[in-house]
């Protein structure tokens, strides 16, 4: 049974610092494109970070370059999600998700955790 499972989401304030872990099971994960993508209310789903398979490379979107570092643990089948400066509009519903490439485009991924609430505020 294929799993993705996030953690690490909750209320935090303006300017803090936030990291998500994405814990898959039942796939072979050092060959997943692992990404974060996130929604917030009344939007569609958007690209956060995305990562080889190798972890040799990484693409983010503009919205938190400079921002956020996105990383994995082959040893843990486990991806990760830094996020610093927070901002309001960094609010939204994060998810993992698989693929077999680095795509940006929700469409060309199979797997998708659940997601976790991330709230931030002042």
């Amino acid at each position: 049974q294929e799993s993705l499972v996030e953690s690490g989401g909750g209320s935090v304030q303006i300017g803090g610092n936030l990291r998500l872990s994405c814990t898959v099971s039942g796939l072979i994960f050092e060959h997943l494109y692992m990404a974060w993508f996130r929604q917030s209310p009344g939007k569609e789903r958007e690209f956060v970070a995305g990562i080889t398979a190798s972890g040799e490379q990484v693409r983010y979107s503009d919205s938190i370059e400079g921002r956020g570092t996105i990383s994995r643990d082959n040893a843990k089948n486990t991806v990760y999600l830094e996020m610093s400066r927070l901002k309001s509009e960094d609010t939204a519903v994060y998810y993992c998700a698989a693929s077999t490439a680095l795509y940006v485009m929700a469409m060309h991924y199979h797997y998708w955790g659940q997601g976790t609430q991330v709230i931030v505020s002042s």
